[in-house]
């Protein structure tokens, strides 16, 4: 068989399209959620009588809600149902959700703005289960790690560019308004893409849906301990969301308080963390050789380890006041750029394979349930790593570069974990 570049997939209409549709989904997320915060920071003195950082935190936790109370449902509905019909009504739904907050940013409704934020997090919802467990279907095995490896790209690059354009958005006279009118057109333009999505055939005739909300998501636990090497990948993707959130949670901080930078030092922190990302997602195909392993992700994690460590110790003593250019061109600040570029690479080196070997060891009827309470842990994960924020800088006073150096040490524990992983699943593939 011809082995050919991942990148011909997007040439092609059984993988385009849809990728179009997550890549427009996740930057009118990011768009959206991040113009929301910063109106409320600086074009608002609290909603419900409550302080401003007291409802940006509500604006988060109501984004992740839907997760823990939907996923079981959604995860029964992409077995369920044809995927291509779901991915379309999800997006179809988003279009009745960007018209309403349209016109609620048009006419400054910032409480409706935070109920709306609660239905984007569940159109989100639903629609992350059928985002991975379409890929098997449409592609095939030894396509699999390439194509992951480009919807990881597409994704955090999508997040990258939704944050930027709320930022360059919210320094324009008429920001409300033109966020307003994006955030429709990306929706509208997300649509068009999903109506070209082939479609893929049903799965389960009679998988049954259950509307109980908490319970059917409690029960996606069980599904997806049933098979301990996939519940261990989902563990460790888990754990990359930790990372990740922790890191990009304190990406403002860290920038001012520790370098010294303006906002454009926290701009090009994000940017590098991603572009590493997207380096190391694209990386995987070939080192993989288009085989199913999980051969680079003990190297990624080993990666995350030591990177971090050495950014602990990058991070300059006495910073001078920094700009962007400042970073990439003072050898100091080069040194904390190249660690924040290398722990993505690593970070993409990670998850790809890991999230290829989920989708190719779970059964097609139970797929995306599987990734449904992938998405619930995820979502946990990234909710206890808030929680190890406050405790670790403001509980124990520890400073940011201590905090990634506690990070980068409990990522040790597991390297050990998934290097077992990896040595386990490669001796069943060889006994097969």
């Amino acid at each position: 068989m011809a082995i050919h570049s991942q990148f011909r997939l997007l040439g092609q209409r059984r993988f385009l399209p849809f990728y179009l549709t997550q890549f427009s989904g996740a930057f009118n997320d990011n768009l959206y959620k991040n113009a929301l915060l910063l109106l409320i920071a600086y074009q608002t003195t609290g909603l419900f009588g409550l302080s401003v950082n007291t409802v940006i935190n509500l604006a988060a936790f109501l984004f992740i809600l839907p997760f823990f109370l939907f996923s079981g449902i959604a995860g029964q509905m992409a077995d369920r149902y044809e995927k291509a019909a779901i991915i379309r009504k999800v997006k179809l739904a988003e279009i009745g959700i960007m018209a309403i907050a349209a016109l609620a940013l048009w006419s400054g409704w910032y409480e409706g703005l935070l109920v709306l934020l609660f239905l984007m997090g569940t159109q989100s919802t639903f629609f992350g289960p059928v985002k991975y467990a379409i890929l098997p279907q449409v592609l095939g095995d030894d396509e699999l790690v390439g194509g992951n490896g480009l919807v990881s790209m597409g994704t955090f690059v999508a997040i990258l560019l939704g944050t930027i354009a709320a930022g360059l958005l919210m320094g324009l006279e008429a920001a409300a308004k033109l966020t307003a009118v994006s955030v429709l057109v990306m929706s509208v333009l997300g649509y068009l893409a999903a109506r070209q999505v082939p479609e893929t055939g049903t799965d389960i005739a009679g998988q049954a849906v259950r509307f109980r909300p908490v319970l059917e998501t409690w029960r996606l636990m069980g599904i997806a301990a049933e098979r301990k090497p996939v519940l261990w990948a989902i563990l460790a993707i888990s754990w990359f969301w930790f990372l990740g959130a922790a890191y990009l949670t304190q990406f403002p901080s860290f920038a001012h308080g520790n370098l010294q930078g303006d906002e454009t030092v926290v701009t090009l922190l994000l940017s590098m963390f991603i572009v590493g990302i997207s380096i190391g997602s694209m990386m995987c195909e070939r080192l993989t050789r288009h085989r199913i392993t999980l051969a680079p992700v003990p190297w990624g994690a080993l990666g995350l380890t030591l990177l971090g460590v050495d950014l602990f110790f990058a991070v300059p003593a006495s910073p001078e006041p920094s700009t962007w250019w400042t970073l990439v061109t003072d050898p100091v600040y080069i040194r904390v750029l190249l660690d924040l570029v290398g722990i993505g690479v690593c970070g993409g080196l990670f998850i790809v394979p890991l999230y290829a070997f989920i989708q190719y060891e779970t059964p097609q009827n139970k797929r995306a349930r599987i990734i449904a309470a992938l998405n619930v842990i995820n979502a946990l994960f990234m909710v206890v790593s808030a929680l190890a924020g406050i405790l670790v800088l403001g509980v124990l006073d520890v400073g940011i570069p201590g905090f990634f150096l506690l990070l980068s040490l409990a990522n040790g524990l597991v390297l050990i974990a998934v290097w077992r992983l990896g040595r386990r699943t490669q001796q069943e593939s060889v006994d097969k």
